[in-house]
C-alpha cells in the first residue's frame, strides 16, 4: 500500500509560494486601485481589481518614491510585478516594481496632481503675486549659460534697455540635477545677490524635458523667493507648475526680457513729450502769472493813503468808543443809585426799629392781658375757696360734731354695727382728739 504524503500548513504554503513565484516571476498586469493604505513605513498596500476579480498588491517605499505620480483610489494602472504569497496569512499578492497610469501618461498625471495640491495650498493665489519693478537696475537670469535662450535674452535686453545690469546664474535646466540647481540658485540670489528681479528661463521641449519646472521643489523655491520672479519656460503653448507659482508668466524667454524692462527708445520719446508739455505748461503758467501781476499792480494803492485812511478810521472809532463808554458808565451810575435807594429802604436797621416798636406794643398788650387774666383767676380762687370752706369738715366740727375712727384700722365709724363693746376709738373734735372705749351700744331707737 502506497504511503500518502501529509503536508503541514507551513510546508504546503511554502510549496505553493515557490510554484507561484517560479511560474510568474515577472508579469504585466492592469486594474483599478482600491482600499489604498500608506502606513508610516511608506509602503503602499492596495487591492487591484476588475469587474470579476481582485488581488492584493503592494509597492514598497523605494519603488513608490520613484513613481512620477501619486497613487489614489480609483486609478487604473498598468504595472510590472511578481506574484508572491504571504505565508503568515496564506494570501497571495502582486509585489510591484513599476507602475504607470493607464490612459494619461505618468508625467501628465503627476503634473495635474501637483497642480491641484499646490493650488489647494494657495501657492497660486493672485494676492501673493509680487509687483515687478518698473525700472530694474539688476536682473538675474537663472538658466543654462549655453544655448540660444540666454543669447536671445541678452540681445533683447541690449536692444530695449542697455542700462540694466544682467547677472547670469548658470544652472542645469534638464534632468535630475536641475531639481537641485534651480532651487539652490533662487535661494542664493535671495540671500546674497542684490538684484531687483529674477527670470527663470528655458527653451521649449517635451513634457519629460520640462519635468524640473513641474516639480514641487522648484515650485516651492519660487514661492519662497522674496524677490519677484518671472517664469519663462518653453514655448507659448507650454504651461508648467513654475508658471503658476511665479509672480508673472512669460510665454517665451524673449518675451520675458520684453516684460522685465521698458524700451529705452520709447522712454526717451515719452520724456521728450513730457518735457515739451512741461515747457508749454510752464510758459502758460508764467504768462498767466504775469497777467495776474499786472492786474494786481493796477489795483495796488499807495500805502501812505491806506495809512491816512486807517488813522481817520481809528479816530472815528475812538470817538464812538468814548461816547459808548460814557453811555455805559451813565447807565451803570443810574442803576447804582437806584439800587442804593432800594438797599437803604430795605436796610435791616429799619426792619429792626419796626420790630422794636411792634414788640413794645405787643408787650403792653400782653401786660394788660396778663393783669386781666390774673384778676379773673383770683376771683375764681376766692369763689372756689368759699365753696371749699362751705364743704370743710372743720366747719362741721366747729358746730359741735366729731369724727370717730377705729383706733386699729383707722376706719371712720358711721354705724354702731361697725364696733364692738370694748373697742378703742379715736374721736376727732374741732380743737383736738380723744381716746374712748365702747362700754355699750345703742341701735338708735332710744337715746343713750
Amino acid at each position: 500500500m502506497e504511503r500518502k504524503e501529509i503536508y503541514s500548513v507551513s510546508s504546503l504554503t511554502s510549496d505553493i509560494k515557490a510554484l507561484l513565484e517560479n511560474r510568474f516571476p515577472y508579469i504585466w498586469i492592469y486594474g483599478e486601485i482600491s482600499n489604498l493604505r500608506i502606513p508610516s513605513s511608506g509602503h503602499c498596500y492596495f487591492t487591484l481589481k476588475d469587474r470579476n476579480a481582485q488581488i492584493s498588491g503592494v509597492i514598497f517605499r523605494g519603488q513608490a518614491s520613484r513613481l512620477k505620480f501619486r497613487l489614489e483610489d480609483g486609478q487604473t494602472i498598468t504595472g510590472l510585478g511578481r506574484v508572491s504569497l504571504y505565508e503568515p496569512r496564506g494570501t497571495y499578492q502582486v509585489i510591484f516594481e513599476y507602475m504607470e497610469p493607464k490612459g494619461a501618461g505618468a508625467l501628465q498625471l503627476a503634473f495635474e496632481q501637483l497642480k491641484r495640491k499646490l493650488s489647494d495650498e494657495g501657492l497660486f493665489d493672485a494676492e501673493l503675486k509680487k509687483p515687478l519693478p518698473r525700472f530694474p537696475r539688476r536682473i538675474a537670469l537663472v538658466t543654462s549659460p549655453t544655448g540660444a535662450v540666454v543669447h536671445d535674452m541678452l540681445t533683447v535686453f541690449r536692444l530695449r534697455y542697455p542700462n540694466v545690469e544682467l547677472l547670469v546664474v548658470p544652472v542645469r535646466v534638464q534632468g535630475e540635477q536641475a531639481l537641485r540647481d534651480i532651487p539652490s540658485a533662487l535661494s542664493l540670489l535671495n540671500r546674497h545677490m542684490a538684484v531687483d528681479l529674477i527670470i527663470v528661463a528655458r527653451g521649449g521641449g517635451s513634457l519629460e524635458a520640462l519635468a524640473p519646472f513641474n516639480s514641487e521643489d522648484v515650485a516651492r523655491a519660487i514661492h519662497r523667493s522674496a524677490l519677484p520672479v518671472i517664469s519663462a519656460v518653453g514655448h507659448e503653448t507650454d504651461y508648467t507648475i513654475a508658471d503658476f507659482t511665479a509672480d508673472m508668466r512669460a510665454p517665451t524667454p524673449t518675451a520675458a526680457a520684453s516684460l522685465a524692462v521698458p524700451e529705452k527708445r520709447r522712454l526717451e520719446e515719452e520724456v521728450a513729450q513730457l518735457k515739451a508739455r512741461l515747457t508749454l505748461a510752464l510758459g502758460r503758467r508764467v504768462d498767466s502769472g504775469r497777467q495776474s501781476l499786472a492786474a494786481l499792480s493796477r489795483r495796488l494803492v499807495d500805502p501812505r493813503k491806506k495809512i491816512y485812511d486807517h488813522r481817520l478810521r481809528v479816530d472815528e472809532l475812538s470817538q464812538r468808543m468814548a461816547r459808548a463808554m460814557h453811555r455805559v458808565v451813565s447807565g451803570h451810575r443810574t442803576s447804582h443809585d437806584w439800587r442804593c435807594d432800594r438797599l437803604a429802604k430795605a436796610s435791616p436797621l429799619v426792619a429792626v426799629a419796626m420790630g422794636h416798636r411792634e414788640i413794645e406794643g405787643l408787650s403792653r398788650r400782653m401786660a394788660l392781658a396778663m393783669e386781666r387774666l390774673v384778676s379773673r383767676k383770683r376771683e375764681a380762687i376766692v369763689r372756689l375757696e368759699q365753696s371749699l370752706n362751705a364743704l370743710s369738715p372743720q366747719l362741721v366740727l366747729d358746730r359741735g360734731y366729731s369724727i370717730v375712727r377705729d383706733s386699729k384700722s383707722g376706719e371712720v365709724i358711721t354705724r354702731t354695727s361697725q364696733v364692738e363693746i370694748g373697742a378703742s376709738l379715736d374721736v376727732v373734735l374741732a380743737d383736738g382728739s380723744l381716746k374712748a372705749v365702747v362700754e355699750r351700744k345703742d341701735d338708735g331707737k332710744k337715746e343713750i
